[in-house]
């Protein structure tokens, strides 16, 4: 009988994999991060999951290590990049900090709601795309140690948001009928703004907003508010569709321009995680430049210094710096995930 640590947040997706498991057979304790001082309601209904299912739970404060999650989330926006804070969670406290706390007590894996795939026979062991495409998140795991593959599970690997769903009634959840959040966990009410003034006051500096000429076309109140591909609240009236193209954080500035303009042949990405023996040669992928992207076809080019250049078999938009760029390349037994690397830049295959 294995031992396994289970990341109850207090969602049906963590809940109802914990019950699955204590299902199978496994010898199950719960696992709640404290990511912040309002985290009170989701400890309440960890608690409560773990109490109907006759388990243990562990509480693990992390508010202080929390603390390089949140530097990095403020100087990502400082930098007129767009942070994704989920992925770099996923490793350093998810299947980090969290696994090294279960591993002193007895831990042999470590299991979440995370829609995904591990495949491990013999020898291999790879991270693949959940049977259900719409509901994935292959995506934000793309940066966990590739040794921890062979300690993780991932019981709504195969299973719909439906199924999900109608297995927690069956276990008698609370948490069945639960939507699901949309906040960023770590900040309370989802005040990101609020949060990053707090930590930067100068980052909420005002510039100018110009269009790709440089005639200034308005104001702004700081290029946090923005990211490349926005369209929605420009609040500039143009008489034609006006999208976010460029921001540059040492003249606090907004670039404007056409949809056209966001279109880009390739990008470079940065510090690349390997899920698989680094290829030495370029290979063909499927890359995702965010976590909603379907996906575009490309040919990877691994470099030196942990590096790879991308080039797509067509132009890509919002190719935004400071977001995943996700490396998957198909085999017989799914779409299994090559690597991911933070985007440093887009890149024309003219430059």
């Amino acid at each position: 009988m294995s031992r396994v640590f289970v990341a109850v947040s207090g969602g049906v997706d963590s809940s109802t994999s914990a019950a699955l498991l204590c299902e199978q057979g496994h010898d199950c304790a719960g696992i709640f991060m404290i990511t912040h001082d309002a985290a009170q309601a989701a400890m309440a209904d960890a608690e409560k999951v773990c109490k109907t299912l006759n388990i243990e739970l562990h509480i693990l404060d992390v508010r202080k290590e929390f603390e390089e999650i949140l530097d990095y989330f403020t100087d990502e926006y400082r930098r007129a990049r767009t942070p994704n804070p989920c992925v770099l969670c996923n490793r350093r406290m998810k299947f980090g900090r969290l696994w090294q706390y279960a591993r002193r007590y007895g831990a042999d894996s470590i299991a979440t709601g995370h829609y995904a795939r591990i495949i491990r026979q013999d020898s291999f062991c790879g991270l693949f795309q959940s049977q259900d495409k719409k509901k994935d998140q292959s995506y934000v795991l793309s940066m966990i140690h590739r040794e921890m593959l062979n300690h993780i599970l991932f019981p709504m690997a195969d299973m719909t948001k439906e199924q999900t769903r109608k297995t927690a009634a069956r276990f008698g959840l609370h948490t069945t009928q639960k939507e699901d959040s949309q906040e960023i966990c770590f900040i309370p009410n989802n005040d990101y703004t609020g949060l990053l003034v707090r930590r930067c006051p100068q980052i909420a500096q005002p510039g100018v907003v110009v269009d790709k000429t440089g005639k200034i076309l308005g104001r702004h109140d700081g290029i946090f508010h923005y990211t490349i591909g926005q369209r929605r609240g420009l609040r500039i009236a143009l008489g034609q569709p006006a999208y976010v193209v460029g921001l540059d954080a040492d003249t606090h500035t907004v670039i404007l321009g056409s949809k056209e303009d966001l279109l880009s042949d390739g990008l470079i990405a940065e510090q690349v995680n390997w899920l698989i023996d680094k290829p030495d040669k370029p290979f063909e992928s499927l890359v995702k430049i965010r976590y909603n992207h379907a996906g575009a076809a490309a040919v990877v080019y691994p470099k030196e210094d942990d590096k790879v250049e991308i080039r797509f078999s067509r132009p890509v938009s919002a190719i935004t710096p400071g977001q995943a760029a996700v490396m998957y390349i198909q085999t017989d037994r799914g779409l299994q995930i090559a690597g991911g690397g933070w985007i440093e830049k887009p890149k024309s295959q003219n430059n």
